[in-house]
């Protein structure tokens, strides 16, 4: 039926909006950005169509009847609103044209007067809103199709969409202001309970409130759930209800009413998935990090990275997934709970333990793959090769490489402990040396232990001594850089009592090499002048030239304590020489950061100051933190020495800053008494 050119009488002014939501709190900058879009539209005389995507239980309905209510009055002709049913436990979405029909029958249209084809019926329903001004409501869609016959033909009318999809063929043919929504903030979560259990009550249980803020994970649909159980309980303490969220998780957010019923709410937008994107919600479950990557992903699910990339992005149209400017991907912590009952439920135990292997693998090869970039003289690894659909990507260069360990460390971190829960020991192991470098570049130092605790724990699974050996020598070293002395000493006499039982004369060595340098710190000098000096002859009997310069500094600094400051300046510059043959920045750095403590004691001050500048240089170029900061505390010291006052508080401020980000609250407080 063509569609008139005069608009019809419009029969009634429908007034169809449910009721408006009572105690709403929040959402005040959704809904002016709504209000900002809507202006903006009608100013530009182009149709309003306002879209709300969001999980299940977010709350879209909620803000869009309340945006509705808001707005009423701006469309005086009256106000339409359907669910259309996109997902609900009792079938298949509603048809279009049993909304068209009855929105005509709102309108007041007789049933002699409507078409009975979809196309005429649509005609008729835009005819009638031309050039009038209606709001219609379009709840809980489903597609695109569905919506598009039910927008409005004329530019004085406006359309607000919900869906848990993103509705995105919408956006090739209409102006759509798009607005997806996230979680409720902490303070919007705590002032819904408020506004529903009242003030006094919250203000008596202060944790315990706390605790389902943190528990309900800004979901409005569960804390709304948790509020009105215990509104019908008003006697009951609050820290009940958290127990039992916390105890029992999603189960506890269920309901025989499966409208309110968060487990079932989210096992309907998982039964509208097809069956690809059905594996990959199941999956992402078993992830143990906080967000995935398009690589990581790939390796999960064993699918080229362009095809994972696909998928994802079916799931965060659902409203399943979200992605962050990044473009790293993350699940509501609620929903992964779901995600992780899928896969116990629907996939086999040896898929699920293929895909958790794929993806540490992933992980695991691409730390170590970045360490051997930031570290190139460490000893190589001998690995075997990767789980097949593991997804390996060396980084371009040391920059990239430090990039990728920041971006994904969280996920390694969780990676590592996963892989020694599900027995992956070697892995375990190899994830502590691949985020070593990085943990000591960016003063990560409690990671850093943390890792090598867990790394020991693993390699004592493994037959191969060598990573039992290497974990306790590291993890010595973590201890000492966090002031735990004692036992970086007992962790490094163990990795040396190993190698010496196994006659590996390298780690023999690299034991001498590190308890020398521990004993420097603590004052042990003449104990670690003689570690030096027997991992100097090791090394050089290796032909090993890198590790020589390094115990030759530790032997240099320790023979000017004890004995000679000239020749243990001669043992650093000795140092010095085998670096510029076989380049390491990093030990040069270290080289020039104790010349600088030599001359400083030898009352060279100014020579202090450009060993120091050399080594800043040097460290900032690695992105070494952990080290720029010890040395801007040296440099102070120097320019304290020459006079230099406001050179030397500048240093010290600098450092200050560094050790407060790192967590060394121990140097923090030296310095601070210094500077203030």
């Amino acid at each position: 039926m063509p569609e008139p050119t005069t608009p019809l009488a419009l029969p009634a002014k429908p007034r169809r909006l449910p009721p408006e939501p009572t105690r709403f709190v929040g959402r005040d900058a959704e809904l002016d950005r709504l209000d900002a879009a809507l202006h903006a539209a009608q100013a530009e005389g182009v149709p309003p169509v306002l879209a709300l995507a969001g999980a299940g239980g977010v709350g879209k309905t909620w803000l869009a009847v309340r945006w509705a209510h808001r707005n009423a009055g701006r469309f005086p002709d009256g106000q339409l609103f359907v669910d259309l049913r996109g997902f609900t436990p009792d079938g298949a979405p509603m048809e279009t044209s049993v909304a068209v029909r009855g929105f005509l029958d709102a309108l007041g249209v007789e049933p002699s007067r409507i078409p009975t084809d979809l196309h005429d019926q649509a005609g008729l329903y835009r005819s009638l809103l031309a050039d009038r001004r209606v709001l219609v409501v379009l709840d809980n869609a489903a597609s695109a199709e569905q919506v598009a016959p039910l927008l409005p033909g004329g530019r004085s009318s406006a359309v607000i969409v919900t869906s848990r999809n993103a509705l995105r063929p919408l956006f090739v043919q209409h102006d759509v202001h798009h607005e997806r929504l996230p979680p409720l903030t902490a303070d919007e979560a705590e002032a819904l309970l408020t506004a529903r259990l009242g003030a006094k009550r919250v203000a008596a249980e202060r944790e315990a409130v706390a605790e389902l803020v943190a528990l309900c994970r800004g979901s409005a649909l569960a804390l709304a759930l948790v509020a009105s159980r215990a509104r019908l309980r008003p006697g009951a303490p609050l820290a009940g209800f958290a127990a039992e969220l916390r105890e029992s998780g999603l189960s506890a957010l269920d309901d025989d009413d499966p409208a309110i019923s968060l487990p079932a709410v989210l096992s309907w937008s998982y039964d509208a998935l097809p069956p690809e994107r059905r594996r990959l919600f199941a999956l992402i479950g078993l992830s143990p990090g906080p967000d995935l990557s398009r690589e990581a992903t790939a390796s999960l699910v064993d699918l080229p990275p362009s095809a994972a990339a696909q998928a994802l992005r079916g799931l965060e149209e659902a409203s399943l997934l979200e992605q962050d400017d990044r473009g790293r991907y993350s699940m509501h912590d609620l929903v992964r709970v779901h995600a992780l009952a899928v896969a116990d439920e629907a996939l086999g135990a040896d898929e699920r333990e293929a895909a958790l292997t794929r993806l540490l693998d992933h992980y695991a090869r691409t730390a170590h793959a970045c360490d051997r970039l930031l570290a190139p003289h460490r000893q190589p690894l001998p690995l075997p090769p990767p789980a097949r659909g593991a997804l390996v990507r060396p980084p371009a260069g040391t920059a990239e490489a430090m990039a990728w360990l920041a971006e994904e460390h969280p996920n390694l971190l969780a990676a590592q402990e996963s892989a020694a829960v599900a027995g992956e020991h070697h892995t375990a192991w190899l994830l502590a040396w691949g985020a070593d470098s990085f943990h000591g570049r960016c003063g990560h130092l409690r990671d850093r232990v943390l890792t090598w605790q867990r790394a020991v724990e693993s390699a004592e699974h493994l037959a191969e001594p060598m990573p039992l050996i290497r974990a306790n020598r590291f993890l010595g070293r973590a201890l000492a850089h966090l002031g735990r002395h004692r036992a970086a000493v007992v962790r490094l006499h163990k990795a040396l009592a190993l190698a010496e039982a196994g006659d590996d004369r390298s780690e023999r060595a690299h034991s001498h090499r590190m308890l020398a340098w521990v004993r420097c710190e603590v004052g042990d000098d003449e104990r670690g002048l003689a570690d030096a000096r027997l991992a100097c002859d090791l090394f050089r009997d290796l032909d090993q030239p890198v590790w020589e310069a390094a115990a030759l500094t530790y032997r240099g600094l320790l023979t000017a304590r004890l004995l000679d400051r000239a020749a243990g300046r001669a043992d650093c510059e000795a140092a010095l020489e085998l670096y510029r043959a076989h380049p390491n920045p990093d030990g040069e750095a270290t080289t020039r950061h104790y010349l600088a403590a030599i001359e400083h004691g030898d009352g060279r001050h100014r020579e202090a100051v450009g060993h120091c500048a050399e080594a800043l240089r040097l460290y900032r170029g690695l992105h070494n933190t952990n080290m720029t900061a010890d040395v801007l505390e040296q440099l102070g010291e120097a320019h304290a020495a020459l006079g230099a006052e406001d050179a030397a508080r500048a240093a010290w401020k600098e450092a200050l800053v560094l050790y407060e980000g790192q967590g060394r609250e121990d140097a923090a407080e030296r310095v601070r008494r210094v500077v203030e």
